[in-house]
């Protein structure tokens, strides 16, 4: 379980090392092209993914920290109850860290940073964070893992 929950410090460590140079080093708004289809951006997000709620007046920084903070309670017992399967604890372990980031992120700024701004033909995907990065990895590692675990039970 240590392995799981090192991963999981491991990236809200990263996580929150690139938000604190975005903070730093750009204003609210301001971007970096990079690419054809990347900028690094500074935007915040009072809402959830895709800003889901962002728009409401401002009860949503606390509902989203108590569904965060329960979720890591799951996570952290989800971790110590399949100890054996290695692909189930590295997709919980991504969730965790990234949900682990963001709360912080609400705790201290009231909004979560994103940065990462991909587009293509004018159209900009929401920008999103490392955080984000590592939650989406976690969900198609669990995916991956119940369709593996669907094709073992068949044999």
């Amino acid at each position: 379980m240590l392995l799981w929950l090192g991963l999981a410090l491991l990236l809200v460590l990263l996580d929150q090392f690139f938000k604190v140079l975005i903070l730093g080093n750009y204003q609210l708004g301001e971007g970096t092209v990079v690419t054809g289809f990347f900028n690094i951006v500074r935007v915040h997000n009072t809402g959830a993914a895709f800003s889901f709620l962002a728009g409401a007046s401002g009860w949503q920084r606390w509902f989203f920290v108590g569904i965060g903070a329960v979720a890591v309670v799951v996570m952290v017992w989800m971790l110590k109850s399949h100890p054996g399967q290695r692909l189930f604890s590295l997709a919980v372990s991504c969730i965790l860290g990234g949900a682990v980031g963001n709360v912080i992120d609400r705790l201290i700024h009231g909004y979560v940073v994103d940065f990462l701004d991909f587009h293509a033909a004018g159209i900009h995907f929401p920008a999103f964070n490392v955080a984000d990065s590592a939650i989406t990895l976690g969900a198609i590692c669990l995916i991956l893992d119940e369709f593996l675990r669907v094709r073992r039970a068949g044999r």
